[in-house]
Order: structure tokens, then C-alpha cells, then sequence
């Protein structure tokens, strides 16, 4: 990848950061060789900040990392397109992306899942997810089948948002089960589009 670093006076190319799975720009940033190499070797984007005059690793203050996944330079060897799996809101405001735009409407599931890897780093009191996970396997797995019976139960009646909230609560459960297994919702999917491919 040749990236025209010399181009701009002051050394730095645009790079926008773009969520891998949603699609959604999120971000845009200015990287040196220096911050290219840094993202590049350590798998975190990483910026040249122009206010701190330095590199700046985004998350390093508050752990909401851009994990990189690809990269690639425009025609003009002048702009980066950096497809990213962000761990947390983007934004210093908390929001999603600089442009105050949602996220993961569209993939909420995908970032149900980043916020469960989150939590499971938790200290115990103060994370639900990281309570199941300190009473290990055998309590989470016994969790998610208490939730199917439950869901079962509110199937017989007429109550919609119970049942609605029970399958939401069986829905979470397993995505924590998966996590636990080291496994993801993609796997499952995959293995369904590949049964559905072989009808």
C-alpha cells in the first residue's frame, strides 16, 4: 500500500474510520507514517492528534479502541479508508459517531455482543454479565435453560409482552453462553446459511 505522506505540508493524510460490519463512518482522523505503522503493528488505531501534537491511540483513555480489520488508500494515495470493530461509542460525547448518528440499529445484536465482552471484564458487583461469568459455565448454561422454560411457559398464555420479554431475556442469555463457549453469533449464522445453501 503506497501512501503519499508528502503531499500535505505538515506530513498527515485524512483517514476515515468506517465500522466493518454496519458500514457507518464513524470517525475521521489524520495519521503519519508514524501512526500508520503503530496501527499496523499493534492491531489499535492510532492517530497523529494536531491539538496534543502527538500519537494519540484512540481508547487509550477510556478503552473504547478501534480494533483495525482492513485498510486501504484512495486513487490518489492521499486518504485512508479504515474499516474498524469499534469496542464502545466513538465519539469523546459518548455517541456512536462524531456526527451523533446511531450505530447499531441495524447490527444491534453484533453490538450486544462487543458490550458482553466488555462487561465480562467487569468486577462481579458491578456487572450482571460479569457476575454469571465469575459463577462460570454451568451457572450461565443453566440460565439460559431456565429463560427457554420460562419462555415456553408465557408461549401458552396471551400476554405479549411477557412472552416478548422472555424471549428477549432468552435471546441475551445465550449470546452470553456463546461468548462463554468462546463462540459468536456469526458462527451460528454462517452454519445456517450454510445448511440454507445446501436445500
Amino acid at each position: 500500500m503506497k501512501i503519499d505522506f508528502k503531499k500535505y505540508a505538515d506530513g498527515l493524510v485524512p483517514a476515515i474510520i468506517q465500522d466493518f460490519d454496519t458500514e457507518k463512518v464513524l470517525m475521521l482522523g489524520f495519521m503519519n507514517e508514524e501512526a500508520l505503522h503503530k496501527t499496523e503493528s499493534t492491531g489499535k488505531v492510532t492517530f497523529f492528534s494536531r491539538s496534543k501534537n502527538r500519537l494519540w491511540t484512540k481508547g487509550e483513555e477510556s478503552g473504547n479502541f478501534l480494533e483495525l480489520k482492513t485498510m486501504a488508500v484512495d486513487c490518489d494515495n492521499d486518504t485512508l479508508l479504515i474499516k474498524v470493530h469499534p469496542l464502545g461509542p466513538v465519539c469523546h460525547t459518548g455517541a456512536d459517531t462524531c456526527w451523533s448518528e446511531t450505530n447499531h440499529d441495524s447490527n444491534f445484536l453484533l453490538y450486544l455482543e462487543e458490550i458482553i465482552n466488555l462487561r465480562r471484564k467487569a468486577t462481579p458487583d458491578s456487572s450482571y454479565v460479569a457476575s454469571l461469568f465469575a459463577k462460570g459455565i454451568n451457572k450461565i448454561a443453566q440460565k439460559v435453560g431456565e429463560e427457554a422454560v420460562e419462555l415456553v411457559i408465557e408461549a401458552k398464555d396471551n400476554n405479549e409482552s411477557l412472552f416478548l420479554n422472555e424471549a428477549a431475556d432468552l435471546l441475551f442469555h445465550y449470546l452470553i453462553l456463546l461468548n462463554a463457549k468462546g463462540h459468536n453469533l456469526q458462527e451460528v449464522l454462517t452454519i445456517l446459511q450454510q445448511r440454507h445453501s445446501k436445500k
